[in-house]
C-alpha cells in the first residue's frame, strides 16, 4: 500500500497552486478521472491532478518527483493496459486541457494535450481540413500521435507522428520546452514515434489536410471466403493509389457469425472514389457493400461502435507484410475459435506517403508496406470467463506469430510484451534509450513500451498489466 505521507506531502504542496477540485483523493471528479475506455481496468491512483495551463502541468510533475510518488499522464485514457493510471501514484488528468486552435491559412492546427481524435476532427472539419489521425474519435490525439497513429489517412498524409510540427512538453527536471526541428531536435525525434516516454506533452502542433469528404464505407465477405479475399486483396493493394487506404478484418456479421470485412477510405476527388473502390466489391461474392461520400466525423462515428467505452478488452498484436496462406489460415480459425461475438480483428494498412518518410527521420522504425493486425478480445462486464478471453487473443497472436515481422505497433504493445518490444523500434533502439537516458534519466514517465535493453533492472519504473498487478 502506498505511503500517504508522500501523497499528502504532494497534494499540500498543489493545494497552494491549484484550485481544491483539481487535487483530487476522492469524490465524483476522482471516479470520473479513473472511468477508462477499458473496463476492466481497476487501477487507483492514490492522487489525480486536472491543471488547466501548462505551468499547473509542471507543478504536478514537480509535486510527483520531490515527493518520489509514480506518476502517469492520461489523456484520452484509451490505453488498453490502463498505463494513464499508475496505481497509488499521482496521475496527471489532461482533460481540461482539449482546445483545439486552427490556423486554415497554414493549415495547421495547435491541439492541447487531453484533446480526443473527435475534438480535432470536429474543429477543423469547418474549414474543410483534416488532421491523420486513428479510425476512432475517442482516442486521447497526443497519444495516437506520439507511437505511431494508423488511419484513413495514411496512404495521402502519412501516420499522424508524421504531421507532427512542434511539441509542447513538461520535463521531468520540471521545464517546459518546444521540441521541434530546430528547438531540441533530438526530442523532437523521439517524440515521433517512442511514445509518451519523455515528458508530459501540453500540446502539439500538426499539420492539417483539404480533405473536406471522404468515400468510405464497409464492404463484407463470408469467413469461408476469407482466405481467397485476402490473397486477392494482396494484388489489389500493391497497386492501390496514396488516396486509397484499406483496413479489413474480422467481425460479426448481421446473424451473429464471423465475417470478413473491407472498410476502404478514399481521400481523393470524391467523384472518383467509388471507381477506386468498387474492385473490392468483386473479390469475391459480398455478403452486403455500402460505401457513401461523408465526412471523417460520421465516419469516426460509424467506426465507434465497434469498440464502446466500458466493455472489458485484451489486445494483441502481430506485424504483416502481406497476407500469406498462413497468416490468413491462423486469422480465419481466431474468428472460428472467438470466444464472444463482441470481439473482433482490425488489420490496419500502411502504404502510400507513410513508406516515403526517411526511416531516420523519427523514431518510427518501420517504413515499408505492412499489416498492422489488433487482436480485440472484447467481453461485457461481469462475464467471469475473462482469463478465457485474454488468452484466445494470446493464442491468436501465437499463431500469427511465424508469419508475422519480429516487433509490433508500439500503440498495442501491453506491458509485458518484452520480446516484441526489444523489435518494435527496428535501428532506433540505441538511440531511442539515449534519448530516453538524456530528458528522463530516472524513468519518471512510462507509457508505450520501450525496449530494456540498457536499462539498470528489467522493466521501466511505472510498468504495469492491466491485470491488477502493481507497477514495477
Amino acid at each position: 500500500m502506498q505511503n500517504p505521507t508522500p501523497v499528502r506531502g504532494a497534494a499540500r504542496e498543489l493545494l497552494t497552486q491549484l484550485d481544491p477540485e483539481q487535487v483530487l483523493t476522492d469524490g465524483p471528479g476522482y471516479q470520473q478521472s479513473i472511468r477508462l475506455w477499458n473496463g476492466a481496468v481497476r487501477h487507483r491512483p492514490a492522487l489525480i491532478v486536472r491543471p488547466r495551463t501548462p505551468a499547473q502541468v509542471q507543478a504536478a510533475v514537480l509535486a510527483a518527483r520531490g515527493n518520489g510518488l509514480p506518476l502517469s499522464v492520461r489523456g484520452g485514457g484509451h490505453d488498453c493496459a490502463g498505463r494513464s493510471l499508475c496505481p497509488g501514484g499521482l496521475v496527471v488528468d489532461l482533460s481540461s486541457m482539449r482546445q483545439v486552435v486552427v490556423d486554415p491559412r497554414s493549415r495547421t492546427a495547435v491541439v492541447q494535450g487531453g484533446a480526443t481524435a473527435g475534438d480535432v476532427v470536429t474543429a477543423t472539419a469547418p474549414y474543410g481540413l483534416c488532421p491523420a489521425t486513428g479510425t476512432v474519435a475517442g482516442v486521447g490525439m497526443t497519444g495516437l500521435t506520439l507511437a505511431g497513429g494508423y488511419g484513413p489517412l495514411n496512404g495521402r498524409a502519412g501516420l499522424a507522428l508524421d504531421n507532427l510540427l512542434a511539441a509542447d512538453a513538461v520535463l521531468a527536471d520540471g521545464r517546459l520546452v518546444t521540441a521541434d526541428p530546430d528547438r531540441e531536435p533530438e526530442l523532437y525525434w523521439a517524440l515521433r514515434g517512442g511514445g509518451g516516454n519523455f515528458g508530459a506533452v501540453t500540446s502539439l502542433r500538426i499539420r492539417l489536410h483539404p480533405v473536406p469528404r471522404l468515400v468510405a464505407g464497409l464492404i463484407t465477405y463470408p469467413l469461408a471466403r476469407a482466405a481467397c479475399v485476402w490473397e486477392r486483396l494482396n494484388a489489389f493493394l500493391a497497386a492501390a493509389p496514396d488516396e486509397l487506404t484499406v483496413q479489413s478484418g474480422l467481425v460479426s456479421g448481421p446473424d451473429g457469425s464471423p465475417a470478413l470485412f473491407l472498410a476502404p477510405v478514399w481521400s481523393g476527388s470524391t467523384d472518383r472514389g467509388e471507381a477506386a473502390i468498387s474492385p473490392l466489391q468483386r473479390l469475391g461474392s459480398p455478403l452486403s457493400a455500402q460505401t457513401a461520400p461523408m465526412p471523417l466525423t460520421q465516419m469516426l462515428r460509424l467506426n465507434e461502435q465497434w469498440a464502446p467505452a466500458g466493455h472489458h478488452y485484451a489486445i494483441a498484436t502481430r506485424t504483416l507484410t502481406r497476407f500469406t496462406p498462413g497468416a490468413t489460415a491462423g486469422l480465419a480459425e481466431a474468428a472460428a475459435t472467438r470466444p464472444s461475438s463482441l470481439t473482433g480483428i482490425a488489420v490496419h494498412h500502411f502504404h502510400g506517403a507513410a513508406t516515403r518518410v526517411p526511416l531516420e527521420a523519427t523514431a518510427f522504425g518501420l517504413r515499408r508496406d505492412h499489416f498492422v493486425v489488433e487482436i480485440v478480445a472484447v467481453w461485457e462486464p461481469g462475464d467471469e470467463r475473462a482469463c478465457h478471453h485474454r488468452a484466445w487473443a494470446d493464442a491468436t497472436s501465437g499463431a500469427l506469430a511465424p508469419h508475422a515481422l519480429p516487433g509490433g505497433y508500439a500503440n498495442l504493445l501491453g506491458p509485458d510484451a518484452h520480446d516484441q518490444a526489444a523489435h518494435a523500434y527496428g535501428p532506433h533502439t540505441g538511440r531511442l534509450l539515449a534519448a530516453k537516458k538524456r530528458y528522463d534519466p530516472d524513468r519518471l514517465f512510462a507509457a508505450t513500451p520501450l525496449p530494456t535493453t540498457g536499462y539498470d533492472t528489467p522493466a521501466q519504473r511505472g510498468t504495469w498489466s492491466a491485470h491488477g498487478s502493481k507497477p514495477r
